[in-house]
């Protein structure tokens, strides 16, 4: 039987690659989204990419680069600026399940990611 590793395990299992790979491929998505790209700053694209990549390291058990740069994660604070309601969540979702499906990470690593997403993408609805 296939144990589902915690959260603060992945990095061990997909290391530094494994979610760059990840987040690149969610990255190519956003620019030509109708629903995302205008949320994000063209000339900010890799940025984004960075700090989505480095929170995750940081969440999932990896070096700590994320919180040495930019503090305590404060989700909610960072994204009010930004109109997310529940399209925006679902659209996300949609992105980040294709580019799960686009790097088959370990179904072990899956089987974290996915509802840690999906629960986090909810919990960043800041409009009705």
């Amino acid at each position: 039987m296939n144990q589902v590793p915690d959260p603060g395990e992945l990095f061990a299992l997909l290391g530094e690659e494994g979610f760059e790979r990840l987040i690149a491929a969610f990255y190519r998505r956003v620019p030509d989204d109708p629903i995302l790209g205008p949320m994000y700053p063209a000339e900010d694209m890799a940025g984004a990419e960075a700090r989505l990549r480095d929170f995750l390291v940081y969440r999932c058990g990896g070096p700590d680069r994320y919180i040495q740069e930019r503090g305590h994660p404060r989700l909610r604070r960072r994204h009010f600026p930004f109109a997310i309601d529940q399209a925006a969540r679902d659209r996300w979702m949609e992105l980040m399940e294709e580019s799960l499906d686009e790097v088959e990470l370990p179904a072990a690593a899956q089987a974290v990611l996915r509802p840690f997403f999906a629960h986090v993408a909810t919990f960043l609805i800041n409009r009705s």
